[in-house]
């Protein structure tokens, strides 16, 4: 039989033990829920520009969505490029950067603004959906990263088998902030709204009407993501 000691002993370890896996399923947990648009995630895959909302908030300020950006200019074909060579997109995280190619040919170049407030993940991924317009919301308000933003153009979610759709990644136009080549999101591609269009355009699969899903003959651009953001 134990003794009072040897009790004591394996009660001490058996709460040790409790407290641990309780923490290792929070950690996981928080992991697992965790999206770039914390609140919608990927909900609204309409594409289509929502009158009905025309302010929006970014840390702390309110304002109004920039009329250029309401403008419904009809989707365009792909642009500047040869469909029969393979196309890939480059975001260095490092350098705040995104870099188009065709083949070995770079066909754009552009300042961005990675994750801040989460990170942007990295690794090899695909385009899997492109969205002339959506909204986004995240962030936590007691905290001052709350954030609200309808109507966010030429959105184009990525994802990978570690990275599922859900989680809502992707590149997209900003008019909330022009401070790019500094980390600003929660996790996305920021860019000026005039350059993703460019690049909206040219990334497959070619856009049609306000959603475009990628398919297995017509699969999206591959985006390969590398380098360590700025702590700033």
């Amino acid at each position: 039989m134990m003794n009072i000691m040897q009790k004591l002993f394996l009660g001490s370890v058996f709460v040790s033990l409790f407290v641990v896996a309780l923490f290792v399923a929070i950690d996981q947990g928080s992991k697992a829920n965790f999206c770039a648009n914390s609140i919608s995630c990927i909900k609204d895959l309409a594409g289509i520009y929502d009158k009905t909302k025309l302010s929006a908030e970014f840390e702390g300020g309110i304002f109004g969505v920039p009329y250029e950006v309401a403008m419904d200019i009809p989707p365009v074909g792909n642009v500047l490029g040869d469909s029969t060579l393979s196309k890939r997109i480059e975001i260095d995280l490092t350098n705040q950067r995104l870099y188009a190619y065709e083949g070995d040919r770079k066909v754009y170049d552009f300042l961005v603004s990675t994750g801040k407030w989460g990170r942007t993940p990295t690794g090899t991924f695909n385009i899997w959906i492109k969205l002339r317009y959506t909204k986004m919301e995240g962030g936590n308000k007691s905290l001052g990263t709350y954030y609200y933003l309808p109507n966010v153009p030429y959105t184009m979610y990525f994802y990978n088998d570690q990275t599922p759709k859900w989680r809502g990644f992707g590149i997209h136009g900003t008019y909330w902030h022009n401070n790019f080549g500094h980390p600003m999101s929660h996790g996305c591609i920021n860019m000026k709204t005039e350059e993703v269009e460019q690049l909206y355009s040219w990334a497959e699969p070619p856009s049609t009407k306000h959603t475009t899903y990628a398919t297995n003959s017509n699969p999206g651009t591959k985006i390969l993501i590398y380098g360590e953001a700025p702590n700033e």
